[in-house]
């Protein structure tokens, strides 16, 4: 079994758009094989924006004249140690109106593997043209069932990640055919009420959440993002960027970066090359965290470990600074007698009952807790 923890790497779509080029995708691997590799960052990802108007005489699918030589530069991207990944949609057409893959999925598999792929991000766009108007569960199943048959027929693996937004309640069926990752929410965006709107949400598709197939709650907006051309530093305060990156990991969300990575800044780079909050992401057990409080103010999510410890995310959902406690002896805590702040990497001494943390607005206080 191939993405047994979540995926690490980068995603073109939040930065680019439609606007991603061969050279705007080579930036981006440098960037991470000199900046990120190290901390176990890997894929580097072509979104929507690749494709060529027409398929050739024999229907295979080749890319625009944005991307000359796409065997080319995935050689080039796995001679830096990296991973590539590539979009496509089950429909005749992409979201941005490029050819997707209706019928033509064995083609397109087989151009993947030959090219060198090792993720597909498979978009549900289009094919709403070519299934009913009112999809039944079986034909929300079936452009994934096609394409999982037709990536399985090709000697290469590829992490297969359904972009449908959580349509038919995907995270139950998503693993049970072949999804490594599925997308279980609509679009993301860079401001408070999208992100936590979004990550706050993820309680009733967290108990699916299993090595080798996880909830995605959509890619991050950290760094600078754009959705083209033109990059603007992302609308979260620095607060709502540790809770995103917090409430990921927590979640064993698939960590996909969204920025133009050739304009990394230190605040970003230290946010995204934490050791010890990116394994809270990768545990091996691959559960999602579990909200176990929730008031009109902050949220306590828990997350067991493979270690036997527990993840806790304390999040303030307020515009105010917070004192918000942990009773210890509560929430499976008792026993446990070590605590420390992973974001600052340092144990924490605390009264034995109860644990307190002074908590900015929008933001998160995370520890691990073991005994």
């Amino acid at each position: 079994m191939i993405g047994l923890t979540p995926a690490l790497g980068w995603n073109s779509w939040n930065a680019f758009g439609l606007t991603v080029n061969d050279q705007k995708v080579r930036v981006a691997a440098k960037t991470m094989t000199d900046k990120l590799s190290a901390h176990g960052w890997t894929y580097v990802n072509m979104d929507d924006g690749w494709e060529a108007e027409f398929r050739t005489a024999a229907g295979e699918i080749t890319p625009n004249k944005k991307f000359p030589d796409m065997k080319g530069l995935t050689d080039y991207v796995h001679s830096l140690g990296l991973k590539v990944g590539i979009y496509s949609s089950p429909g005749p057409q992409t979201c941005g109106g490029y050819l997707g893959s209706w019928q033509h999925e064995e083609q397109d598999a087989k151009t993947y593997g030959t090219w060198g792929i090792d993720y597909l991000k498979y978009d549900w766009c289009s094919y709403s043209q070519v299934t009913t108007s009112n999809p039944n569960l079986d034909d929300m199943k079936r452009p994934y069932q096609v394409m999982r048959v037709a990536l399985d027929k090709i000697s290469r693996d590829i992490m297969f990640s359904f972009c449908q937004y959580g349509m038919g309640d995907v995270w139950k069926w998503g693993a049970e055919i072949g999804g490594n990752s599925w997308r279980s929410t609509g679009d993301i965006e860079d401001t408070w009420s999208s992100m936590a709107g979004i990550g706050f949400k993820q309680t009733e598709d967290g108990p699916y959440a299993q090595p080798g197939h996880f909830n995605d709650p959509d890619m991050l907006v950290v760094g600078k993002v754009g959705w083209g051309d033109n990059q603007h530093n992302t609308r979260l305060s620095p607060d709502e960027q540790y809770t995103h990156i917090s409430l990921w990991s927590l979640l064993s969300a698939p960590l996909l970066i969204g920025c133009d990575m050739g304009k990394l800044d230190k605040f970003t780079i230290n946010l995204l090359t934490n050791d010890e909050v990116l394994a809270i992401d990768q545990d091996a057990l691959g559960k999602s965290a579990q909200q176990l409080v929730k008031t009109d103010d902050y949220q306590l999510w828990f997350k067991d470990l493979e270690d036997g410890g527990k993840a806790v995310g304390i999040f303030n959902t307020s515009d105010k600074y917070q004192t918000i406690a942990i009773n210890r002896n509560e929430n499976g805590l008792a026993g446990y007698t070590k605590i420390r702040d992973v974001w600052q990497q340092k144990y924490i001494i605390a009264d034995k009952n109860n644990y307190t943390a002074k908590v900015a607005p929008h933001g998160v206080v995370l520890v691990k807790f073991s005994k």
